[in-house]
């Protein structure tokens, strides 16, 4: 039938109109800010940099590969690497960001830097009042502003969070096996008594 889609689409229109009036939930706003909606799990504005434990400067999980400053469309992430390195949550030797910066006057939301990170550093957050009088640094956030602990990345993406430290886990056991299989392996070549000399032939 001409026009069935378009008379569905009105009687949908229609029904949540007329039922915000009886009904809280077909309501189409809020009654900002003295309410909020919560944010959906897979809501997203702006990266910030996951750190583990207490200290953000030793837990941060950031080894500065650059990969997501490469992959930024609109080249809003600007890294400078260390010259030391210092333990990642493996206890493996890494580089960190000496600077990390990220324009968000600029980025453009798309979680790109989040898909490509291989060490789960990089997530997008839910925060989105973040306006400012000064257009230039008050938009340009620093390494300190960016870094929020784990804890806060379980508060906005309670399951992706999860499955992000099931990784880390899985990755840090196979570590550690494979340290503690070197560690055999050296002290059983340790215990092997060498072999004796060959006797010359009389």
């Amino acid at each position: 039938m001409l026009g069935e889609q378009i008379v569905k689409g009105m009687a949908v229109t229609a029904r949540n109109f007329f039922g915000s009036y009886v009904s809280k939930e077909r309501l189409t706003t809020v009654q900002y800010p003295e309410e909020r909606l919560v944010p959906k799990e897979n809501t997203r504005q702006f990266p910030f940099l996951v750190y583990d434990g207490d200290n953000w400067e030793k837990g941060l999980r950031c080894v500065a590969c650059q990969i997501c400053e490469k992959e930024c469309p609109p080249k809003c992430i600007y890294i400078v690497k260390s010259k030391d390195k210092k333990p990642d949550y493996k206890g493996q030797p890494q580089l960190y960001p000496l600077t990390f910066d990220i324009d968000i006057s600029v980025c453009m939301s798309c979680s790109i830097c989040v898909e490509v990170c291989p060490f789960e550093s990089i997530k997008m957050d839910t925060e989105f009042e973040l306006s400012t009088d000064d257009r230039f640094e008050g938009l340009l956030l620093h390494k300190q502003e960016l870094a929020k602990p784990n804890a806060h990345y379980h508060k906005v993406h309670a399951q992706d969070a999860k499955d992000s430290d099931a990784v880390l886990a899985a990755e840090t056991a196979k570590a550690e096996a494979k340290a503690k299989a070197a560690a055999e392996a050296k002290a059983k070549a340790a215990a092997t008594p060498a072999a004796p000399p060959p006797t010359p032939a009389g």
